[in-house]
């Protein structure tokens, strides 16, 4: 059974019975996005560190009694969650902290934390009877969702910038998804894609439009609670664009807080990009978001007009956390960095949150005593255009080994 309480809206503070499916608050409209509560007393007659040692379902399902979902729905799912969480040996010693984790999303089904909050959309589409879903994305919301609703039979149009990298791309036509690319930047993609939803009547997976699609998201932070066995660490760095996923990062520690499963949310360190940084400075300016260019090769968090505004910056101002930004040039760094040290392949934007931890280290927002968490949100071969430029094209040999032996003794003093 769900949980569910009731719904609140994040402008008008007004609830609304949970009953009906709302996307938004009827009074103040699109910009009154939603928020899920749930009954905690009842959730916590059930759900326990005794119920989760013995659950041997290691997806997000085994999360249930805090998602907005019917168990009889959920059969035949891709396996969603349960990613790994790294100890960092090199990288913790170099940037001299008292521990860093590296949670790694890209080993979900399509390579993305993504995956989570469109596994919520498809569950949610079946409940309703709604055999087609939609959304605009700028790659990772959009490769997700045509990867589970294929497994689940469910048809997708989905609507992307024309910037959209071509690994994401690929995965939406291997997919089976209706395409739709579109001239201009995601502004142009999400407002046909609202269009086309308000028409047709597709179910939305719009993730700041759909308020049971940041409960899937939150489950990254149930997970990180339990492998650490409930000890949270004193920050987690996330990279952020729609608001959405840090948002639900901060929703996941915030249930098991009401809980008593953890004593302390972590400080949230949000990340975002120079050329596109609208939340950064909202925070620091002290002012409404506005609308900025988007200009950067993370893809993914390039979202100049953020849908997901209050839950975005909440996250960051309800955990005394902050926002930092970073350049193209650091996220490439970083993106190298994190392969070579610790074998972790992150497309930029989920770069750009360890590039955001690196900057945070340097102007000591971080302290050498704390603990930290980097949530690294998709996977490299999302985006081989961007990884390329800071690799060096192999060498092509003859089958000579005095060759060989020549090249390896001046490239790194191999013999």
């Amino acid at each position: 059974m769900s949980y569910k309480k009731q719904y609140r809206c994040t402008i008008c503070e007004k609830t609304f019975p949970s009953t009906t499916e709302l996307y938004t608050c009827p009074e103040c409209g699109e910009k009154g996005i939603l928020d899920i509560e749930y009954d905690y007393t009842k959730i916590s007659e059930v759900f326990t560190k005794d119920y989760l040692n013995s659950n041997l379902d290691y997806s997000i399902w085994r999360y249930m009694p805090l998602l907005p979902v019917e168990v009889e729905f959920t059969k035949d799912t891709l396996k969603v969650g349960w990613t790994p969480l790294y100890q960092s040996k090199n990288l913790r010693e170099k940037y001299d902290v008292k521990q860093l984790l590296i949670k790694d999303e890209g080993m979900n089904p399509t390579q993305s934390l993504k995956d989570r909050a469109s596994l919520i959309a498809c569950v949610k589409a079946i409940e309703t009877n709604n055999k087609t879903i939609s959304c605009s994305s700028t790659g990772n919301a959009a490769s997700s969702l045509a990867g589970n609703a294929a497994k689940l039979g469910l048809k997708t149009v989905i609507f992307v910038p024309e910037r959209a990298p071509i690994g994401k791309l690929t995965q939406l036509s291997i997919f089976g998804s209706t395409l739709i690319k579109i001239k201009g930047d995601y502004k142009a993609a999400y407002n046909l894609s609202k269009a086309a939803i308000d028409y047709y009547g597709f179910y939305n997976r719009n993730a700041a439009i759909n308020p049971n699609l940041i409960e899937g998201k939150k489950t990254v932070a149930l997970e990180i609670a339990e492998q650490t066995d409930f000890k949270v660490t004193d920050w987690v760095v996330v990279s952020v664009g729609d608001g959405c996923t840090i948002g639900g990062v901060y929703k996941g520690f915030y249930d098991l807080l009401q809980l008593k499963m953890i004593e302390k949310i972590p400080k949230i360190l949000g990340v975002q990009s120079e050329g596109c940084s609208p939340f950064y400075d909202a925070f620091h300016e002290l002012h409404e978001l506005y609308e900025t260019e988007e200009n950067t090769i993370a893809d993914s968090i390039a979202v100049g007009i953020p849908r997901n505004p209050v839950k975005g910056l909440d996250a960051v101002k309800k955990t005394n956390g902050t926002f930092v930004k970073v350049s193209d040039e650091l996220i490439l760094q970083s993106l190298l960095e994190l392969g070579m040290s610790e074998g972790v392949f992150a497309e930029p934007a989920a770069a750009a949150s360890f590039a955001g931890f690196v900057k945070a280290r340097a102007n000591d927002i971080i302290k050498k005593t704390e603990t930290v968490t980097i949530i690294i949100t998709g996977n490299g071969l999302k985006d081989p255009k961007n990884a390329a430029k800071v690799i060096e094209e192999p060498i092509l040999l003859s089958s000579n080994l005095n060759e060989l032996k020549e090249y390896l003794n001046k490239k790194r003093g191999l013999n």
